[in-house]
């Protein structure tokens, strides 16, 4: 896929953009940075992220992290408009996500039970690993090193059964990446996590695309608002990648703040996110 390929081209840009966009760095800066043409590099940009490098850089500026922040105080961002999992009827999809956590004996043992199918598949945000069992997905990473990857995944489930095939639940999750989201399904996960965790990621949930939220906000959210840290925690140790926007909460200073899977890959889909919903 031309997207993928561009992806990994273009990171270098993304990551040059997110250091320097105090200095808010011309197009002809950037394309010579990663030394290409400025017109080769306009293209492969606006072909990736369907934006400019430009419009780009505006949405993962820190002067407009904090203007969307200020715009949606308190829990604005979380409040029952969102209560359905769904975003709105003006985002670019509305997606329905539905967790279910696994059973105290599931939790326990391992996934002794557990049958997990497990697939690679490539995204416009490069290359994922995404596991399901019968009941949902229950986990997707993004990747850099597939064995080192699956290794992680055994990890979290070391007792259960592992197949490397992918099924229909993962068709439906991937197809989020896909430019046609019209008919894009529920997506159900079945997800090995405390009660709190279950509750800070159900709570990502109901961010809005294209809107972020900070630490505090989640931890006012869930009912506790001195567990800022303990729900940084928690999302630190989200187990379903971009399904679960992680990624859509930032420092309360309006920096981004570490991603699991890399902070040029969070700057990259806050800025995809961002301009896709807030264009004119």
């Amino acid at each position: 896929m031309l997207k993928d390929i561009n992806y990994i081209r273009i990171s270098k840009a993304i990551e040059y953009i997110h250091q320097n966009f105090k200095e808010q760095p011309s197009l002809s800066e950037i394309a010579e940075h990663i030394h290409l043409s400025q017109a080769h590099f306009q293209r492969i940009f606006t072909e990736w992220a369907g934006i400019s490098p430009k419009k780009f850089l505006q949405y993962i500026s820190v002067e407009h992290a904090k203007s969307i922040l200020k715009n949606h105080k308190e829990n604005s961002v979380l409040d029952a408009t969102f209560d359905t999992g769904f975003s709105s009827p003006s985002r670019l999809h509305d997606l329905f996500v539905q967790i279910e956590g696994m059973t105290p004996a599931e939790y326990r043992n391992g996934g002794e039970d557990l049958q997990i199918n497990y697939s690679f598949s490539e995204t416009m945000f490069g290359s994922v690993l995404i596991a399901s069992t019968a009941k949902g997905i229950c986990y997707m990473a993004f990747t850099e090193d597939n064995e080192n990857t699956y290794l992680q995944l055994k990890t979290q489930f070391p007792n259960a059964k592992f197949v490397q095939h992918e099924d229909h639940l993962q068709k439906r999750a991937i197809s989020i990446f896909q430019a046609d989201q019209q008919d894009l399904s529920k997506i159900k996960l079945h997800l090995k996590g405390t009660e709190f965790q279950l509750k800070v990621w159900q709570s990502l949930l109901k961010i809005p695309m294209g809107e972020l939220s900070t630490y505090g906000a989640i931890a006012k959210e869930i009912g506790n608002e001195k567990a800022s840290r303990a729900v940084g925690t928690a999302i630190g140790n989200n187990p379903v990648a971009f399904l679960i926007p992680c990624h859509r909460v930032i420092q309360s200073t309006g920096h981004f703040g570490g991603y699991m899977w890399g902070t040029t890959r969070k700057t990259a889909i806050i800025g995809w996110e961002g301009a896709k919903t807030h264009a004119p």
